[in-house]
């Protein structure tokens, strides 16, 4: 090669290195202000995030509802649905109002003239009441599928239906609110509406409402009614036989009341005896003793 062919050569790599360095800079600028674009979005979108994160809360965080709805004007006193004969169908707005804000349709539904507070009720009663119920009372969120699990194969071994699955807190919901149809939609709302009165409640408060509002035969609803009706007493006096005969009725009231049929009220006594000593709530001897003690009742009133 020429001294001349060598002199172009290394012109042209000199000259290409100029070139080689100016893009060099164009994308060291480009990344150094790329870079604070992209932070920028970085930090928008946490922002979003936190912002959708914490309306998200807000407006689904059961006790802001609950809070909201006793800001609102009392709803109208009813009737629980267990008394009533001729139930409408709600609108869905109602049935809506009554997810979001469970306490303001609770309390629409409480008869405060005749309630007896859980301080007045026999712990005799309380006990037997959640172990032939509820066993499971004091653990589940308002359902049990360990309970429905159970139930499913006790009645499949016995070919009938032999044992429920419904907690305390759903059967309150079905005494205040629902039909008794079987339908998916009804089932779908009681155990909406069971969630909701668990997180609004506490234990001893669905189980206090849920003795005031059951019915237990002759015509009784509630504790303060049926204690009175039966033994002449208040709750707070009932002694563990009473306790148990009471709690066995709600079962089948129209078959287990001891003034339409005592034989029968005596044998679910039994078997609610038997659950109470199964849960540890009594021992074996109190258990017999309970069922053979004897039971004064008072003379039926004519309503």
């Amino acid at each position: 090669m020429t001294d001349e062919q060598n002199e172009g050569a290394s012109g042209k790599r000199r000259r290409r290195k100029p070139t080689g360095t100016r893009r060099s800079k164009k994308r060291t600028a480009r990344r150094k202000t790329g870079a604070p674009k992209r932070m920028g979005r970085l930090f928008m979108i946490l922002v979003l995030i936190g912002l959708t994160t914490c309306a998200g809360t807000f407006l689904f965080f059961p006790h802001t509802w609950q809070g909201i709805g006793m800001l609102l004007p009392d709803a109208e006193p009813q009737k629980p649905a267990n008394r009533l004969h001729d139930m409408r169908e709600p609108e869905a707005a109602e049935r809506i109002a009554r997810i979001l804000f469970v306490r303001r349709a609770v309390e629409a539904r409480i008869d405060s003239a005749d309630y007896v507070p859980i301080s007045r009720i026999s712990p005799d009663l309380q006990r037997a009441v959640v172990a032939v119920e509820d066993r499971r009372f004091y653990e589940h969120i308002g359902f049990d599928m360990t309970g429905m699990a159970r139930a499913t194969l006790v009645n499949i071994q016995h070919g009938r239906i032999e044992e429920g699955a419904s907690t305390i807190t759903q059967q309150l919901v079905k005494n205040l609110f629902l039909e008794n149809d079987r339908s998916f939609t009804r089932k779908a709302e009681e155990i909406l509406l069971a969630l909701d009165i668990e997180i609004a409640y506490t234990k001893p408060e669905i189980l206090e409402m849920y003795l005031n509002v059951v019915y237990y035969g002759a015509g009784y609803y509630g504790v303060g009614a049926a204690s009175e009706g039966y033994y002449g007493k208040e709750p707070a006096m009932l002694d563990l036989p009473e306790a148990s005969m009471l709690a066995g009725i709600p079962n089948a009231p129209s078959e287990l009341s001891p003034f339409v049929d005592f034989i029968a009220a005596k044998k679910r006594q039994a078997v609610v005896l038997d659950a109470m000593e199964a849960q540890n709530y009594i021992d074996r001897r109190t258990a017999e003793d309970a069922k053979i003690q004897p039971l004064i009742l008072r003379p039926k009133q004519n309503f």
